[in-house]
């Protein structure tokens, strides 16, 4: 907890506020700007006296209720409310899950990135879109298909997704797929969609080496990482993945661009054609 910080945060930010703006009577003329300190007391359910030791920078650490109260009383945008909860020591509120819906605005920025194969995934590993590049490179590997996009129970499931992936990144793309899964099963708080790939994980063909894994408590979201893949046509090519967040707490975006120099693997993507760019019919984007 930054106390003054925090205390500095709550007084600019009621005093960028009026009377009228919070539904409030503006009455006589006021000395300062802004909503005064009882004002904002009020709004937000609690005690003037607390509120006043809060911008004091002498209150014991708020609650997360009382910041939920603090966020509508002063009127906070969604990242004045995560600054606000940073600044107080606590995690900020997730954002809203998306699910499989995909946002228009996320379509078209997959439909435009068409120099560079692009996917979509949740934070579960389930692939939900990709664009014709990303089909041409991983073909087998994944698709949108429902009962086949899920990359981590793939991973521990089908031996043909290993050939796909260079030797000396088995131990290492194993370990990284389970410790983000494992921070995504925390953040939805063991919901029905991750009890449920759990639970078939643990029943997969390599369950016992996904059970070792799980065990090791290890947690790290992946962010950006090399990518190896053995493609069935293109031999051994290598890509920069950057894994980039999306407005909904539940899914992502995966650019994967050449490393400087390594252009050629694109070209040659974009050679093979729309006939080598499925091995099976996959389900429609988004489905």
């Amino acid at each position: 907890m930054d106390r003054d910080q925090l205390a500095d945060f709550l007084r600019r930010s009621r005093t960028r506020l009026g009377p009228l703006d919070v539904g409030l009577p503006e009455g006589p003329r006021r000395r300062t700007p802004g909503l005064r300190r009882e004002e904002v007391a009020v709004l937000a359910g609690m005690s003037a006296d607390y509120y006043v030791r809060l911008e004091q920078a002498r209150s014991p650490q708020p609650s997360d209720q009382m910041l939920a109260a603090l966020t509508r009383a002063l009127r906070l945008s969604v990242d004045e409310r995560d600054h606000l909860y940073l600044l107080a020591g606590h995690r900020p509120p997730e954002a809203d899950r998306a699910g499989e819906y995909l946002r228009p605005s996320l379509l078209y920025l997959l439909d435009r990135l068409d120099g560079v194969p692009v996917q979509v995934l949740s934070d579960l590993g389930d692939l939900l879109a990709q664009n014709e590049l990303a089909q041409a490179l991983f073909g087998c590997v994944c698709s949108v298909a429902r009962p086949d996009r899920n990359l981590v129970l793939r991973w521990f499931s089908d031996p043909v997704v290993r050939e796909r992936l260079a030797p000396e990144e088995h131990e290492e793309y194993a370990r990284q797929l389970v410790a983000d899964l494992r921070a995504a099963v925390v953040r939805r708080g063991t919901d029905e969609a991750s009890r449920g790939l759990l639970a078939r994980l643990r029943d997969s063909a390599a369950g016992a080496e996904f059970a070792t894994l799980w065990e090791r408590h290890e947690v790290a979201v992946r962010t950006s990482h090399p990518y190896r893949l053995v493609h069935p046509e293109l031999g051994r090519i290598v890509f920069d993945c950057e894994v980039l967040a999306t407005p909904a707490a539940d899914q992502r975006l995966r650019v994967f661009t050449p490393p400087p120099g390594g252009t050629e693997a694109l070209d040659l993507l974009r050679a093979l054609g729309p006939g080598h760019r499925h091995c099976a019919e996959a389900a429609p984007r988004g489905s």
